[in-house]
């Protein structure tokens, strides 16, 4: 029994490939490890707000000095953090947006980078603080990113690959369903997709 998180950050609701991709991780997922239990962090509908000051600022003040006003600054990171922590799996769904992730998702990633809480530099050296948990990545686009002419231009995986990893989850298996805007790929891609999942070892 596990214990998923599953992070939805594209716009399109059931449009979405990259949540029909999470979906099928996730049946997969259920299938291996019956009786898991999924939570569900929808940044779509739900989005954590971006950083401002006061938050950044609530952040480096120590735990024993925050007051009521920090506190509830840095109420939405807390939960988020939480949520990471007690999770065994993560699912990532990952729109390709302007060659990036979507800035909900970003957003979710400033969240739970907390200095001497998710990472530390106690030695001199960055050590992340986000021990044993299984990434999984549903990237989705309607290009082809993942090889070719176009591929220097996603920084989808890269950067969730280094920013994941420096807080400690360095363990990312990336899925993709991509040329979804190819006429020739449209209709394959999904199925493509969701075959490598069920064929993986998880």
């Amino acid at each position: 029994m596990k214990k998923i998180l599953n992070i939805v950050s594209s716009a399109k609701g059931d449009m979405s490939f990259s949540n029909k991709l999470s979906g099928a991780i996730i049946d997969k997922l259920l299938t291996v490890y019956p009786g898991s239990r999924v939570q569900t962090r929808d940044l779509a509908t739900d989005p954590l707000p971006h950083l401002q000051g006061h938050q950044i600022a609530a952040f480096f003040t120590p735990a024993d000095l925050r007051t009521e006003e920090h506190k509830e600054a840095i109420r939405n990171s807390d939960d988020a953090v939480k949520e990471l922590m007690s999770a065994d799996i993560i699912v990532i769904g990952v729109p390709l947006y302007n060659f990036g992730v979507p800035s909900v998702l970003k957003a979710w990633v400033d969240h739970i980078a907390r200095a001497g809480i998710t990472f530390s530099y106690a030695d001199g050296t960055p050590k992340g603080l986000v021990t044993d948990k299984k990434v999984y990545l549903a990237i989705a686009s309607g290009g082809i990113y993942s090889e070719g002419p176009m591929q220097s231009y996603d920084f989808t995986e890269p950067f969730l690959r280094k920013s994941l990893g420096f807080i400690g989850m360095n363990d990312i298996t990336a899925f993709r369903v991509e040329g979804t805007s190819i006429p020739q790929f449209s209709e394959s891609a999904l199925p493509k997709a969701v075959a490598e999942v069920n064929e993986f070892a998880f």
